[in-house]
């Protein structure tokens, strides 16, 4: 194992890293308020057209995890940091000057390309600076600082929206890249040696993705974890739609937003709590079927009040389904990245780039079927559930070696 390289003091650290990964999350959830003013001054007149905005962003995250890791193994964290955050600001550029639906999306797509490499590099800063448990603190402080990302961001977008219109959105997306880079370039040094990097090829990225497709236990997770985060990124894309519009909250739609997020927060605290005693794999599984059954369980009340239920009791049914989605997505990753340690950094990238394209069809499935009622999202939230207990559980039936006991 080779040393960690020094790096910044840790509550800096600590600091740049959330706010690189938050990149993406700020991304998506400032301009949610927004979104049906956007349709509108560019032309769209299918409302749920208008969720490509967030989607088109995870279409460009997903190419980009796929390459900004393996890059960075070859070519080093912060060249491929710098180049992510220089085609960010270009996509940002783009969406704030587009006059036209087309050139707005490529903007999107650009955005997300370029945002994958501080999400996926910095990943590695940490494995590059630390080790065993000062690494798992680490990890654990940034994202917790990251989960804090979509409680505000809402309610920012709305005073910045209200201030200057939602193309100033951009604007603040392209200070807070800027700013980053530059704090970044300034202060932490490179922390893999030239003498450390591989070549960059084809061949080395087909061989990882060969043995993720030949490992049941990373396919089957990774399968999972995609079928959550695809109904997930439904509702995300619905969310002004279904506060703002189903519901009438109006600028309250921030704090409905954030009370949702807080959830997930919550399940990461708890879940850190719990899995060294349950284990991930019993966890996962619980999760599973508490968010199959809550959901199928809400229908009832959704149905009775014809698709639209009191508003305190969808957020009840919410958040207990976010709960168990922040379960899920930090063991399905952990789940399916447990026999790729030798190749971790591009197995992080190749799962986290399959899950978003397993996410993306779902995502626009769900949310193209939205109907004025929150039917369509709780009923995918409910078969969503299913399938990806089914998976996890045909992705446990070849687990027979006690490394891998050892996990559950």
């Amino acid at each position: 194992m080779r040393r960690p390289i020094a790096t910044l003091p840790i509550p800096e650290f600590v600091i740049l890293l959330a706010i690189m990964v938050s990149t993406t999350a700020l991304s998506t959830d400032i301009m949610l308020p927004a979104l049906d003013v956007m349709g509108h001054d560019l032309g769209v007149d299918d409302p749920n057209s208008v969720q490509l905005i967030v989607s088109s962003l995870f279409l460009g995250f997903a190419v980009g995890q796929a390459l900004a890791g393996p890059l960075s193994d070859s070519f080093g964290r912060k060249p491929v940091i710098y180049a992510g955050y220089v085609v960010f600001t270009i996509g940002c550029l783009m969406s704030l000057f587009a006059v036209s639906w087309e050139v707005m999306i490529a903007g999107r797509v650009l955005q997300g390309f370029g945002a994958a490499a501080p999400r996926i590099v910095t990943m590695a800063l940490v494995r590059d600076g630390y080790e065993g448990r000062a690494m798992a603190r680490i990890m654990s402080i940034v994202m917790a600082v990251f989960i804090l990302v979509p409680t505000v961001a809402p309610a920012l977008g709305q005073v910045v929206i209200y201030i200057s219109g939602w193309r100033a959105t951009f604007g603040v997306l392209i200070t807070l890249g800027i700013g980053a880079s530059l704090w970044f370039a300034l202060r932490q040094p490179e922390t893999l040696p030239p003498h450390e990097r591989r070549p960059f090829s084809a061949r080395s990225i087909g061989a990882g993705l060969r043995e993720i497709m030949a490992s049941r236990v990373a396919v089957g997770n990774t399968v999972a974890l995609g079928l959550i985060f695809g109904v997930f990124l439904s509702y995300l894309s619905t969310a002004q739609q279904i506060f703002q519009m189903a519901y009438d909250t109006g600028a309250l739609f921030a704090l409905y937003f954030g009370m949702a997020a807080l959830s997930i927060g919550g399940a990461s605290v708890v879940n850190s709590l719990l899995v060294m005693r349950m284990g991930m794999r019993h966890l996962t599984r619980l999760a599973l079927i508490g968010l199959a059954g809550l959901s199928f369980l809400f229908l009832i009340p959704a149905f009775s009040w014809g698709g639209t239920p009191p508003l305190a009791l969808f957020m009840a049914w919410l958040m207990a389904a976010f709960f168990c989605v922040g379960i899920l997505f930090g063991n399905l990753n952990s789940i399916a990245m447990e026999p790729l340690g030798h190749l971790a950094g591009l197995g992080a990238a190749l799962i986290g780039s399959l899950s978003n394209f397993i996410a993306l069809p779902i995502s626009l499935y769900i949310g193209h079927h939205f109907n004025g009622t929150v039917v369509p999202l709780v009923l995918g939230f409910g078969i969503v559930g299913i399938l990806a207990l089914i998976t996890v559980i045909w992705a446990e039936r070849t687990r027979t070696t006690p490394s891998l006991r050892s996990g559950a």
